[in-house]
This record gives structure tokens, sequence and C-alpha cells, in this order.
């Protein structure tokens, strides 16, 4: 039984609004960093809002093999659970191999660069928990670009394997003109599942370069973790995502959990504070079904319009 938060008991009203929910961002373990929850916990766990299904994130390693080896714990599991792999140096960086095999194996997304990220290594380059250049884990700068500035061939075949199997792709955490250019590439070649991740944290997008990433078809990505108070960093206030959810519009807008980490909070319990907190801000409860229910369950394919 996992030691949830007690003070996270979700009225009736509230569980209405969360039941379908669909996570797009849940860093349950195994992981090489501390983890609070597994695969498993975190399927059976989700139960207590009705969610619809995870997305298991991993920075180092391919998701879907966790998942296919957890097959039988998983077997009645309330929520579904799906994976994907990370294009960081750990599986090679941007590799159609390791693209294709998750895609084989039945993962559901392709996250570009996250830890490999020269953005990524640049934001964290004191000791903060994350992998850096030179880190024990053997970090390694992977980019989009080839040796003569252009996007890469291997970046180029990665979409077309994404588009093929119409799965999604995120931006991982990309400078914005690497980010770009991926997209651009991503959607010349028929890639309908796009996504942004937290434009304000890492990434630094400006508001043009968002603007920008909306026109390829881009969704925008935003962390319960960064808005729940029992999180030390970033620690964002709530009226941030409230404006963000203003500026760019709830039909282009997920909010997804971030969390699953060993000091932070479950998983449920950031959508039932952070999602308490956004219906007392004002916003109401068809868009955050929509931001919440819907534009995930496109991006993970388990719907074929929003």
């Amino acid at each position: 039984m996992l030691n949830t938060d007690d003070s996270a008991v979700p009225s009736p009203a509230l569980l209405k609004v969360l039941q379908g929910a669909v996570d797009l961002h849940v860093h349950s373990g195994p992981s090489p960093f501390p983890r609070r929850l597994n695969h498993v916990e975190a399927a059976y766990d989700a139960a207590r809002i009705g969610m619809r299904a995870l997305l298991i994130k991993s920075h180092h390693h391919n998701t879907v093999m966790d998942l296919l080896a957890m097959e039988a714990q998983l077997a009645n599991a309330p929520t579904a659970v799906f994976g994907g792999v990370a294009l960081n140096s750990e599986v090679g960086g941007i590799n159609p191999s390791a693209v294709a095999v998750a895609i084989q194996m039945g993962g559901r997304a392709v996250w570009g660069p996250t830890v490999s990220a020269a953005q990524h290594i640049a934001a964290h380059n004191h000791d903060d928990g994350f992998p850096t250049l030179g880190s024990n884990l053997e970090e390694k700068e992977v980019s989009v670009w080839d040796s003569d500035g252009n996007v890469s061939e291997e970046t180029v075949r990665v979409t077309q394997l994404v588009a093929e199997a119409d799965i999604m792709l995120t931006g991982g955490h990309l400078d914005a003109a690497s980010m770009k250019a991926l997209f651009d590439t991503a959607k010349e070649n028929g890639v309908r599942r796009l996504l942004l991740h937290h434009p304000d944290f890492i990434v630094n997008a400006s508001d043009d370069d968002v603007e920008e990433m909306l026109k390829y078809g881009a969704f925008v990505e935003h962390e319960l973790s960064m808005y729940h108070p029992d999180v030390p960093a970033p620690g964002f206030p709530i009226q941030q995502l409230v404006d963000w959810i203003e500026k760019i519009g709830p039909e282009r807008t997920v909010i997804d959990s971030d969390l699953g980490q060993k000091t932070n909070p479950l998983p449920v319990d950031g959508y039932i504070h952070v999602i308490g907190q956004l219906l007392d801000h004002g916003v109401s409860e068809k868009d955050i079904r929509q931001m919440i229910c819907r534009n995930t369950a496109f991006l993970l394919g388990l719907e074929e319009t929003i």
C-alpha cells in the first residue's frame, strides 16, 4: 500500500473532473534515479481518480521493455500503461534503430533529447540530481544537427519512423532553434502528434518560439510538479499556469504530472492538489478535461481526433 498524501482526497466534484485523465509524464521505476513507486504500483494507484492511461518516461532507457517484463503484473491493472524511448546518449542519441525497436515493441512515444540536450546540460551544470556532461552516467551531448549545420539524416529518419507508426514525438529539452527544426522536419514527414515540454523551464522558449511551434501542430505541456508546494523546484505560482492556459488556450495545452520521484508527491496526489487549485482560480471543468483527458488521449494515440 502506497503512503498517499492524507490531505489529497478529492471531493466528488473534483473526482468527476479527474475521471479519465491521461498522464503523459510519469517517472515511476525502474530508473537510475530513486523512484517512489514502480510502474505496476503507478497503474494501480491511478485508479484512485479513475485515470484512463499512463505514459512512463525514462530519460535513460526504453520503458516499453519494462512494461513487457511486468506484463503479468499489469494484466489486471485498472489503468492502461504505455512506454517509449528518449533519444539520449544511453540509447545512442538520435538513433533510428532504438526508435524502431521501441515502436516494434509497442511504444507510443519518442522523446527528443532531454538530459543529453545541450540546453539541459547548460541548465543543470551543478549538482541538482540530473546527469550532466562528465557524470557517472557518462552523459554526452546529443544534437539534431550534423557537422554541416543541417538537420541530420538520423533525425530525418526518426521523424519518418514516428510518422509511419503515428505516435507522439516531443521536443525533449532541446533549445528552441533545434526544437523548431525537429518539428519542421517532423511536420514535413507527416508526424501528427507533437509536444513541446515546459517552455518556461530548461527549454526557455520565447512567446514567438512557442507561437511558431504551435503552427507545426504542437501541443504545449505544463507539469503539475512545477506547481505543487511539496516540490522544491521550480516552485512556480499557480497563476503562472493560469496565464499560460489563457495565452495558449486549452485546445492546445496539455497538463500532466512529471511525478514519481522518491521525494515528491505521488502523481495522483499532484492531480488532486493542482487541478483543485486551477478550479479555485476560475479555470472551467470543461477546459481542464480538454487539457488532461482529450488532448492527452490524442497524443497517446487513444483517440484519432481531439
